[in-house]
């Protein structure tokens, strides 16, 4: 099963420009706590609720600030056409819930989460994912 096959494609999207006033309302009124910034369609990186908080107000960052002064840029993604194990191992790996997932050209076309895997295959790999994902750091 290839990772195309379980994300979800419908993705809300923050753009650099945005202020984290208005992605972090957008936040709050779809209850989701991460979102992938494009610039157009290509991904620039993510923004987590964390981000805002702990790297943007505890910085100093007001409303007004800019996605882009806060965001990941070093996003993890996937492509795709990967096979689910890779989403799997690495979400395991880095102790991540959500990925955005790239084309073959690196366009954003969706995210996949724990629990998009979570409902859409073998409970067990899922399970075993999650029991990896949230295992304290040390």
């Amino acid at each position: 099963m290839k990772i195309r096959d379980v994300m979800s494609k419908d993705v809300q999207v923050a753009r650099p420009e945005d202020t984290l006033q208005n992605v972090a309302g957008r936040m709050a009124a779809g209850d989701f706590g991460f979102i992938p910034v494009a610039d157009g369609d290509r991904l620039i990186g993510a923004l987590t609720d964390r981000d805002i908080v702990v790297r943007g107000m505890a910085s100093g960052a007001g409303p007004e600030a800019r996605v882009l002064d806060v965001l990941s840029r070093d996003a993890l993604v996937v492509r795709a056409d990967d096979d689910l194990k890779v989403a799997l191992d690495l979400m395991s790996s880095r102790q991540i819930r959500r990925l955005p997932v790239v084309d073959k050209d690196g366009r954003l076309v969706g995210v996949v989460s724990l629990g998009d895997l979570s409902t859409r295959v073998k409970e067990r790999y899922a399970g075993e994912a999650l029991e990896e994902i949230s295992r304290p750091q040390g």
